[in-house]
């Protein structure tokens, strides 16, 4: 009897400890999907309190101090344990296996400490919150994370921890994209969601241990004043912009690319059509991953040339979208 006679969604174990020991790669998705969901509600509860507190002029509310824990926790929680990690985690998680003909993700237990780390970075998010906040906003830019008396190390070393699940997971549908297709399922026959999770991945693995980098070298300038940013001790606050935008620039496909992938798969099935213009689209996915690093470190006008060159690849991706409903094409 085959292992997928033997156990089914019918005779599938129940109870809390069959969700929090599973590796099914669904569960796992639904467990990253409900966190996400969470943590959209409490970043979204900040919003609103900031927008009430904008409604009028004046201290109607809360004061300047917890306007300022408010804006930086929004946007630390919206894009550090809501965008990034949770919609790579669920979409991925629940859809790669099932558009690749795998019957889970090359690594499953792998999966399931991924979530763990996530969750276990989410902690000191949560516990940051409980403690009073952080007042830095969600970049934490130097010199004022590395005097401010608010919380910026449990919270920074909750994005560090993040940050490892963010790189399992890449690895993780990398290795799955690679070697768990079913025979026939050439690279020119996978969906396009699946080249989206694909690129989104390659950001993940190769811009994410940066951002692990900063955060540690942050920390160590608030414990030990090493002075890699600090102006007084021949450091240079510009370079930690520099270090976070590395990851934070290309993170933003991150949050684009699954978006597109889905997109791209909803328009030919509406349109009946194959989707119109398939391998520029999937070539356009893995461009937008690679461009930024040649734009570091460069002039204006390069970084500037560069980037109005990729907007052409975000250009032809609408064109191919609204192309798929011209009858002619």
């Amino acid at each position: 009897m085959s292992e997928n006679t033997k156990q089914n969604y019918l005779n599938h174990p129940k109870g809390i400890m069959s969700w929090l020991l599973t590796l099914d790669h669904k569960r796992i998705g639904l467990m990253y999907l409900f966190s996400g969901i969470l943590f959209f509600f409490l970043g979204g509860l900040l919003a609103l309190v900031m927008r009430f507190e904008l409604a009028a002029p004046g201290n109607d509310i809360i004061s300047n101090e917890v306007y300022n824990n408010a804006y930086t926790l929004h946007g630390a929680i919206m894009i550090f344990l809501f965008i990034i990690p949770a919609i790579p985690g669920a979409l991925g998680n629940i859809l790669l296996p099932l558009m690749v003909g795998a019957k889970d993700v090359a690594f499953p237990r792998l999966n399931l400490a991924s979530f763990y780390i996530y969750s276990f970075g989410a902690l000191f998010a949560m516990y940051t919150i409980i403690n009073g906040g952080v007042d830095t906003g969600w970049t934490f830019y130097t010199p004022y994370s590395t005097q401010s008396t608010s919380n910026v190390v449990p919270m920074t070393l909750g994005i560090f921890i993040i940050g490892f699940s963010s790189i399992l997971t890449g690895l993780n549908f990398i290795a799955t994209v690679h070697k768990m297709r079913i025979p026939g399922l050439t690279w020119y026959k996978l969906p396009l969601f699946v080249w989206a999770l694909y690129g989104t991945s390659l950001v993940q693995i190769t811009a994410t241990p940066v951002l692990a980098i900063t955060m540690v070298l942050l920390m160590l300038e608030r414990f030990l004043g090493i002075g890699i940013f600090d102006p007084a001790l021949g450091g240079d606050p510009v370079l930690y912009q520099h270090f976070f935008w590395f990851y934070s620039h290309p993170a933003v496909y991150i949050m684009i690319l699954p978006a597109f992938g889905i997109i791209s798969e909803i328009i030919p099935v509406h349109s009946r059509k194959k989707i119109w213009g398939y391998k520029f689209i999937a070539y356009s996915t893995l461009i937008n991953c690679v461009y930024w690093i040649f734009s570091l470190g460069s002039s204006y006008v390069y970084f500037r040339t560069i980037c109005l060159f990729t907007d052409c690849f975000f250009f032809y991706y609408i064109f191919c979208w609204n192309s798929n409903w011209c009858k002619n094409l």
